[in-house]
């Protein structure tokens, strides 16, 4: 049996994988700053549901400095920074950029929470990398030279990974579910306004409609309940390493959903990447007392 923070990291991967497709049907027929702000919009009022119906207590002024390091990375800056990215380039290509994200969970995860991954895993995590990089430049994933869209994913993925690593070490404290909706919260005035300033549904679709429903229930709300939990209970560097599946599973939904051509080396990476996320997940993270709790200044 998978233990608990394996399971809950796994599908929160799960859930995330189709986020840069999805985020590519909503560009195409919304503005990608109302993307961006728009789902995190419709997340935080959920949010506030959520929390008033579970009575969750409010967050101490030190917890509500780190909820805002949270919602620059997760709420904020990936969501922005991909939609804007994905109005020029094709959600495959997202993926080869995407694909450094576990790396740089685990360099925030040292920085952030604390934590002391041994050298074991640092190799592990680096040929896992390295397999999926390989494998979505093979596969088509990626082509020409760095570009505008290049940068913004570059920069999505740095805040990403600082929300991610942040947000995994306070979950200790608030739990997985609480934090994001605290997070969400949190932004709601910025995000609120610039939903309504930038809205413009005169070229949304059923099909736009839907992937914008997706990337604010799933990618925004329900995939953090499980993302963060899981890396509460299993490390913020070691259950970040589950996310080199992601890339691979974005191919194939793009491959299934925009029609994106992937070979056959995908089964052969995806082979690799399992091999080294369960190495990571034999390593022995060293925590600090950061790790264990204490808050982060």
């Amino acid at each position: 049996m998978l233990p608990a923070g394996v399971t809950l990291g796994a599908l929160g991967v799960l859930g995330f994988s189709f986020s840069l497709p999805a985020t590519r049907l909503a560009v195409a027929g919304l503005d990608p700053w109302f993307v961006a702000f728009g789902r995190a919009a419709v997340a935080g009022v959920l949010a506030i549901a959520y929390l008033a119906l579970s009575r969750a207590p409010r967050p101490s002024v030190t917890q509500v400095r780190r909820l805002v390091i949270v919602a620059v990375g997760i709420v904020i800056g990936f969501p922005l920074f991909t939609s804007l990215a994905l109005t020029t380039q094709t959600s495959a290509h997202g993926a080869v950029v995407i694909a450094v994200l576990p790396m740089c969970t685990a360099i925030w995860a040292v920085l952030r929470a604390g934590e002391r991954p041994p050298a074991a895993f640092w190799l592990s995590s680096g040929a896992g990398l390295l397999a999926v990089l390989a494998f979505v430049a093979t596969g088509g994933g990626f082509s020409g030279s760095l570009g505008t869209a290049d940068v913004y994913l570059l920069i999505a993925v740095v805040l990403c990974g600082l929300g991610y690593a942040e947000g995994g070490a306070l979950s200790r404290e608030l739990g997985g579910a609480r934090t994001v909706c605290w997070a969400l919260v949190v932004s709601l005035p910025v995000t609120i306004p610039i939903s309504c300033y930038t809205a413009d549904f005169s070229r949304a679709t059923p099909v736009v409609w839907l992937s914008f429903g997706y990337v604010a229930l799933i990618s925004m709300f329900l995939g953090f309940f499980a993302w963060y939990a899981g890396l509460a209970a299993g490390g913020v560097a070691k259950i970040g390493q589950i996310q080199l599946a992601q890339p691979v599973l974005t191919l194939m939904w793009s491959a299934v959903v925009l029609g994106e051509q992937v070979g056959w080396p995908a089964l052969a990476t995806a082979a690799v990447v399992v091999v080294c996320v369960v190495l990571t997940q034999r390593s022995r993270v060293t925590p600090t007392a950061v790790a264990a709790g204490q808050p982060v200044r």
